[in-house]
């Protein structure tokens, strides 16, 4: 098994057309968060078949695949992990976590993100210290600041939420819109799972939310609370 064979069924699976709709969809031109992603094509139930198929490829390939231009071997490399992480034992683990983290400048578009973070750094840092997710909440790098709050979806499936509000309260004055996104959508799992714990996170910071996070945040709750928020009643 090699890098080379998982490159060339992902060029013989794609799709030109495809292709140039993913350019779009991912913001691949000049000055937008994906400028100069190249794709080949391929759908996500390609990718992660062949993550199926390929679970078992050497260390150095999946780095390969990692550090490759084109868009979908990023992410095969990145399911391998995943897959690969949920059945290691813990040094392997630790291995995949710390090789994720060396490698964040690959992990550079929303949907790399969240298809790995919450299974790999969420995971792996569960039952640890969460100070990793702090570190990454101050970057420079959208990438890392969002791969700190999608984390904390492992997190928030086991009804642990402190981390998700905390990370969130720094993430308020963020500048990017696919970080209010991001943080919006944790805290609707919240809410999802803990309506009042939301709810008084929201009470107390809502106000100064970019809009588009507490769009996100409320987008579960009834329409008459929603327009509350919205216009500032709560």
């Amino acid at each position: 098994m090699t890098a080379k064979e998982v490159r060339m069924k992902l060029k013989s699976l794609g799709s030109p057309q495809r292709a140039e709709m993913s350019k779009r969809y991912f913001k691949t031109g000049p000055g937008q968060y994906g400028e100069g992603d190249i794709f080949y094509g391929s759908s996500a139930a390609e990718m992660r078949g062949l993550a199926r198929e390929y679970q078992l490829l050497a260390e150095d390939e999946i780095l390969t695949l990692l550090r490759a231009p084109f868009h979908e071997e990023r992410a095969v490399a990145l399911l391998i992990f995943v897959r690969r992480f949920a059945k290691a034992d813990p040094p392997t683990r630790k291995r995949i976590y710390e090789l994720y983290l060396a490698h964040t400048a690959f992990i550079n578009n929303w949907d790399l993100v969240d298809v790995s973070a919450p299974h790999v750094v969420g995971a792996y840092l569960f039952d640890k210290s969460r100070k990793p997710l702090y570190r990454l909440a101050g970057s420079t790098s959208l990438w890392e600041r969002r791969i700190s709050i999608v984390s904390t979806f492992y997190f928030i499936r086991q009804n642990d939420f402190s981390d998700t509000l905390a990370l969130a309260q720094r993430l308020l004055s963020d500048k990017e819109d696919l970080m209010h996104k991001a943080t919006g959508w944790m805290l609707r799992e919240v809410g999802k799972r803990d309506g009042d714990t939301a709810r008084r996170f929201l009470a107390e910071h809502y106000r100064r939310m970019p809009r588009t996070m507490l769009r996100y945040a409320i987008e579960r709750f009834p329409e008459t609370e929603r327009q509350a928020y919205l216009k500032g009643l709560i």
